[in-house]
């Protein structure tokens, strides 16, 4: 009889220590199908109530595709109630300013949108903070760098020394110019500061229209001086001094409801890369010394190259990653 009792007693055992198991096992596979779908779809159901999106706009500005989808995104959501656009960008392109301006001029025509600068929001960055309905800026933050520039290098001088001749056969004496491999003649100058001048009266005419200055009292400021954000405040390039705080008091201000959490809204890759997801892209990003972010753009140097006219002021670091 005691060996039945014995065996009795274990079987009972066993079965608790399987039921155990199976409990632990089901509970293990229920957190990492979670952790697998935050992982796949981020945080999509904060994004299905409504909210207050932040979208940052940072680093050198370039034609962002995916930055311009994400606008679009906000903009056709029942769910975002209002937008706060955090600027921190020395500037970059002027046209990958104009594309990002007149996306959040669409987004603004829908939804209240106000601009809260960060450290920096100079050039084509100002340009992208003056498309908001309202400016925030910290009083230390640094604002303005209105105009446009057109940078190319002078190669001759490197080429004499090293022995080497370029030779070119082209259409007319403009065609291809400048050109780093001979000396800017007077009319090719003239070319470019017929460009520079046509952007930069379009620059001073888009900030004289959204800041609601006259056009004389902006080309005053339009010598691309920089300001700090109390200067900023005092001539009109900013309405108002603080950070998300403040930038959603004005939200609040255009009927959008105190009680709103503030989501920010990023590219769909934007902490990942083509190869690696977001978090193995951070972890490999810190593992090299690198920011985070695409780890390939930063180890290719992308940011070297900017073609085109520039809005930009003092770029961060416009040379190859240490």
């Amino acid at each position: 009889m005691s060996t039945r009792a014995d065996d009795l007693i274990d079987r009972r055992r066993l079965r608790r220590k399987v039921t155990f198991w199976r409990a632990a096992t089901f509970l293990f596979i229920a957190f990492a199908l979670l952790a697998t779908a935050r992982w796949l779809f981020g945080d999509a159901l904060s994004f299905t109530s409504s909210h207050i999106a932040q979208v940052r706009v940072e680093g050198t500005i370039l034609e962002d595709e995916e930055l311009l989808d994400l606008l679009e995104s906000v903009r056709e959501s029942s769910a975002v109630k209002g937008v706060i656009l955090t600027v921190d960008t020395p500037g970059g392109t002027t046209a990958g300013g104009e594309a990002i301006f007149e996306a959040v001029r669409r987004l603004a025509e829908e939804k209240p949108v106000v601009a809260q600068v960060g450290t920096l929001a100079a050039s084509a960055g100002y340009m992208v903070a003056s498309a908001a309905d309202y400016i925030v800026a910290r009083q230390t933050s640094i604002v303005g760098s209105i105009g446009v520039i057109v940078q190319y290098p002078q190669i001759t001088g490197l080429l004499d020394k090293i022995g080497v001749k370029v030779e070119e056969v082209k259409s007319a004496p403009l065609k291809s110019e400048p050109s780093p491999f001979n000396p800017t003649t007077q009319e090719e100058r003239e070319m470019l500061m017929a460009m520079v001048r046509d952007s930069y009266n379009w620059f001073v005419d888009l900030i004289a229209d959204r800041r609601a200055l006259p056009r004389d009292e902006v080309l005053a400021l339009a010598d691309g001086s920089i300001f700090t954000g109390r200067q900023a405040l005092q001539l009109k390039l900013v309405d108002a001094l603080g950070g998300v705080r403040e930038a959603k008091d004005w939200l609040v201000e255009q009927g959008v409801s105190a009680e709103l959490e503030i989501v920010e809204w990023k590219p769909r890759n934007a902490d990942g890369s083509l190869f690696l997801p977001g978090f193995a892209a951070q972890w490999t990003a810190r593992l090299l010394g690198l920011p985070s972010g695409d780890i390939w753009d930063q180890l290719a140097g992308k940011r070297i190259f900017l073609d085109g006219l520039l809005s930009l002021w003092q770029p961060e670091r416009m040379a190859l990653p240490d």
